[in-house]
């Protein structure tokens, strides 16, 4: 069975809403309601959706809900086959519609995760991306310190190797980490397979919570080690549990002492904005927080209604705990078949004790302290887009600041070598790391930047002058009367408003406040000074466009360099160059092996292997 669409109910508003209720499924399933005109207002997902969206009708309603109800003239029904599904339905026409009263976070999955390797001898190791079933992974972590601390304990307690398989395959001698106690060498036989195998088992019990098993198998075995007067392994052990006792208290303040799994999530409303404080807490163990916030101001709306939007966005296609901490009332009736896997309990708390009540305690204060922060930094960042505005006659979309899209291009190359162009983005106060683009240059002349950017500016606006998309309110050209100059030819060879074209020239000083401002339309360069709100809005993001396109430029660059290190070398045919790079894993490798290791490469004797590796690290051949 695949969902069904219901013919939405539409009719001037004051329609017969209980009527329409009676006739609804009571099955699961995504609701959406509509204005008179037919458009979305908002999108909603149910268990059950003649009692869900009779709940509309039937009691008391928040000021948000109030007001949209007041515009609602019809309600679309999409049946499904599962809760589940339901909430995977929603999040995708919330994504494709924006509906207007619907709260929307910002669609940010990327989560890091702690990795242990399928490696006789795993390595544990950060890792973002697509998981690889042959691994085992914990997670997720609220941010990169959290998993990299998490690997410094394990280093710490139980010794587990962090180095690349490359690296570890071609080790003579032990490393800096084994002589400072944060690696037990298993690369040169140090350890042994049971031995180590043993280790990642306490790491993973560890990360599990299982503290006191860990600390009580130990003390067991260097009891065991002692007696078979094996002293020297015994201190070895000893020394574990001196390392695991000190990350104990260091960690007593913020742990519960059992295997908990959960996330402690606080919403903070103030002035029209929201922010919500996500903790996690595995094994028992607090691993940090991160803040998150509504795509657009959430205003009228209660902390319930910010807490269910971001728990079904967030859970949509990341696995929930069994436990939610929460700082307002949720339906966990309603929400646990969607956000755990059937049979799995979920347990939503809204009065913890004891140490969650401290966790989500703390959350909340974070959550206020993230939301102050970001207010303060969007009143700035308003100010300078209104004196952007104002200074330079821009004009926004109906009149509303957020909505001013500027793009500002620049051109990077090294002495004409891999020239680069880029565009970066800033509209909603804010620049948009995710609409940025890179424009390889090509068939130009080295060093010539302005045929660069004329280049750049064809390739990207020949698609607004066919009428795919809507020219910017700004442009700006990082560069002075000549690069403008070409702007205002490529444009007016496209059939667009040069008007909008801005040249930012560095002036005399080349320091942020002496810029001079260059127009395509014919008005005088203009000196904002140092004190100019919109003048540091540019400055802003004109740097953002030369350090976008700066990174770009030096990857393009690297790639061929690295690649043709070993084919610049005399002695270094078709077949060694294969051989070399398939030893050690590539050039990165190739660049960690000492000379010795190099030399055991079939083909490479010892003076070959002492002259790449001298070419490989810049000395004297």
């Amino acid at each position: 069975m695949s969902p069904s669409e219901n013919p939405s109910e539409t009719a001037p508003a004051g329609f017969d809403a209980r009527a329409l209720v009676k006739r609804l499924p009571r099955l699961p399933g995504v609701y959406r309601m509509l204005d008179a005109s037919g458009q979305v207002l908002y999108v909603g997902k149910a268990r059950d959706l003649r009692k869900r969206v009779g709940s509309y009708f039937s009691k008391a309603v928040g000021p948000r809900t109030a007001l949209m109800l007041e515009r609602v003239a019809g309600i679309d029904t999409t049946v499904t086959r599962s809760e589940a599904e339901a909430l995977l339905l929603e999040n995708n026409l919330i994504k494709q519609l924006a509906p207007r009263y619907n709260i929307l976070f910002r669609d940010d999955k990327s989560y890091p995760y702690l990795k242990f390797s399928s490696h006789a001898f795993p390595r544990v190791a950060y890792f973002r991306g697509a998981p690889d079933r042959r691994a085992r992974y914990f997670g997720p972590y609220p941010n990169a310190w959290a998993v990299k601390d998490s690997i410094r304990v394990l280093q710490k307690v139980f010794r587990l190797r962090t180095c690349e398989d490359t690296v570890f395959a071609n080790r003579s001698r032990p490393c800096l980490l084994h002589q400072i106690g944060r690696c037990s060498a298993p690369c040169v036989g140090l350890i042994d397979a049971d031995a180590y195998a043993a280790d990642v088992d306490r790491a993973v019990r560890f990360l599990h919570g299982q503290t006191s098993q860990v600390t009580a198998e130990l003390e067991a075995r260097m009891q065991q080690l002692a007696e078979a007067l094996r002293f020297e392994e015994a201190a070895a052990v000893r020394d574990q549990l001196g390392s695991l006792s000190r990350v104990l208290h260091q960690q007593a303040v913020e742990t519960t002492g059992g295997d908990t799994d959960a996330d402690v999530i606080a919403a903070v409303i103030g002035q029209e904005q929201a922010c919500v404080n996500l903790a996690m807490v595995r094994g028992g163990r607090h691993l940090g927080d991160r803040p998150f916030f509504p795509a657009r101001q959430a205003a009228g709306a209660t902390a319930a209604e910010v807490l269910e939007a971001f728990v079904s966005q967030h859970y949509a296609d990341l696995s929930a705990p069994p436990l939610l901490v929460v700082n307002a009332e949720l339906d966990a009736e309603e929400l646990a078949p969607m956000i755990r896997p059937a049979g799995e309990r979920l347990q939503i708390l809204s009065q913890p004790q004891g140490q969650r009540r401290r966790w989500l305690e703390m959350a909340e204060a974070n959550a206020g302290l993230a939301l102050a922060r970001r207010m303060a930094e969007e009143g700035s960042q308003q100010a300078r887009t209104r004196a952007l505005i104002d200074v330079l006659g821009v004009e926004a979309p109906d009149g509303d600041p957020a909505r001013l899209r500027v793009e500002c291009f620049d051109v990077s190359h090294t002495m004409g070598e891999a020239t680069q162009a880029a565009c970066v983005v800033y509209h909603d106060h804010a620049v948009q790391p995710a609409e940025y683009r890179r424009f390889n240059i090509d068939d130009v002349a080295p060093g010539d930047d302005y045929a660069a950017m004329r280049q750049v500016l064809t390739r990207r606006f020949q698609r607004i002058a066919r009428g795919e998309g809507l020219l910017p309110g700004l442009v700006l050209i990082d560069g002075g009367a000549g690069q403008v100059e070409v702007a205002r030819q490529v444009f007016e060879e496209l059939g667009l408003d040069a008007g909008v074209l801005v040249g930012v020239a560095k002036g005399p000083e080349r320091r942020t406040g002496s810029e001079e401002l260059v127009f395509a339309d014919g008005r005088p360069p203009m000196q904002l000074g140092r004190e100019s709100q919109a003048l540091l809005l540019i400055a802003q993001i004109r740097d953002e466009a030369h350090r976008f396109a700066i990174t770009g430029m030096r990857a393009r660059r690297a790639r061929p360099r690295a690649s043709s290190q070993l084919e610049e070398m005399d002695g270094i045919g078709p077949k060694r160059r294969q051989r070399l790079l398939a030893r050690f894993g590539g050039l990165r490798g190739l660049m960690a092996a000492s000379v010795e290791d190099i030399a055991r490469v079939d083909g490479v004797s010892r003076k070959l292997a002492e002259r790449i590796y001298a070419q490989l690290h810049g000395q004297p051949g």
